[in-house]
């Protein structure tokens, strides 16, 4: 079995910000309505005009310009996404095609939610490690604000648009440490009602009705979510750590799904881990589904929050409902 290496990650954010007082005069909602329940300040919103494929490219640009790596190079790309640029063909495919990028790559798209990058990064480990990849490009990229009702206070508040990358390698030196130190991941489809979209897909398709009862809407059932969340993302942590042989206390930082603050809070203090070793944005990103971890991750680099050698937990919990968590050695 091969190594695999993490070589780089970047990310893009839209400029356009959407604040707590400017949803005060969207929706019946305040400032201190947000901020108690929720932690969110503000969230950034993509451009009319800007696809999930257009945010997915801006920070595959953004991963693969910081250590100058040959495009073309790149065999395979995966995009993690729930709100693809079309059903068909995959959102994977139209950032290959985007990236100008000449020989012809594997390309797919992943769809679980917010664990959509854990699932992806699950899936380019086993490519890397098997040899059917040698450089895969790993994405996640969403653009909820396009499928969030905006008179539904209690969910058009928490969501924001953006995109992150991450490049991997494989390789057959034995003396480097994997930077993929171990995964765990599971869903349970009993819970699908409870966080979902209900039209646009084969069961209901996009009729004049669909769309005016606002069926291509995000649906959430706030309380029940929150306390799966929270168990679910303590136990993925748990078991993801088992797996690699480390206590939780041995990780030099968690990065928790950006959902909601009381969420990332809860899970802490049930890993009784300390606050400084929990990384958080949600304040001012909002929930961008499955880019959350990645954009997180790759800001607490940019920030030199960790360092070459830093162990880090990656845990999500989304839609399905899917959850995962990854330990990776920076």
């Amino acid at each position: 079995m091969k190594k695999v290496k993490i070589l780089s990650t970047g990310c893009y954010i839209p400029n356009n910000v959407l604040t707590n007082f400017d949803l005060e005069k969207m929706v019946d909602t305040s400032n201190e309505w947000i901020i108690t329940r929720t932690g969110i300040r503000e969230r950034r919103i993509a451009d009319k005009d800007q696809s999930t494929s257009d945010l997915a490219v801006e920070a595959a640009k953004n991963c693969i310009d910081k250590v100058n790596f040959p495009k073309e190079e790149i065999d395979t790309i995966i995009v993690a996404t729930i709100t693809p640029d079309m059903l068909f063909p995959s959102t994977a495919c139209i950032v290959h095609k985007k990236l100008g990028i000449k020989r012809e790559v594997f390309a797919f798209d992943v769809s679980a939610a917010c664990s959509g990058f854990i699932y992806g990064l699950v899936l380019a480990e086993g490519l890397l490690k098997i040899g059917k990849s040698k450089n895969l490009l790993l994405i996640a990229s969403d653009v909820l604000s396009k499928f969030v009702n905006w008179q539904d206070r209690n969910t058009c508040v928490l969501f924001g648009d953006g995109a992150g990358a991450m490049l991997l390698s494989s390789t057959d030196d034995e003396d480097i440490e994997d930077g993929i130190v171990g995964t765990y991941f599971g869903a349970d489809g009993n819970y699908d009602e409870l966080l979902y979209i209900p039209a646009g897909g084969s069961k209901l398709p996009a009729s004049f009705e669909t769309v005016q009862k606002n069926l291509h809407t995000i649906v959430m059932s706030g309380k029940e979510v929150f306390k799966v969340a929270v168990t679910k993302m303590v136990d993925s942590v748990v078991k993801a750590c088992e797996i690699c042989g480390i206590s939780v206390n041995q990780l030099d930082l968690l990065i928790p799904h950006q959902a909601n603050l009381r969420i990332i809070n809860a899970v802490g203090e049930r890993l009784n881990i300390d606050p400084s070793k929990i990384f958080i944005n949600v304040d001012r990103y909002g929930n961008m589904s499955a880019s959350t971890v990645i954009v997180s991750l790759d800001e607490a680099i940019t920030s030199k929050k960790i360092s070459k050698g830093s162990l880090v937990g990656l845990v999500a919990f989304g839609g399905g409902f899917t959850w995962g968590a990854a330990i990776l050695r920076i």
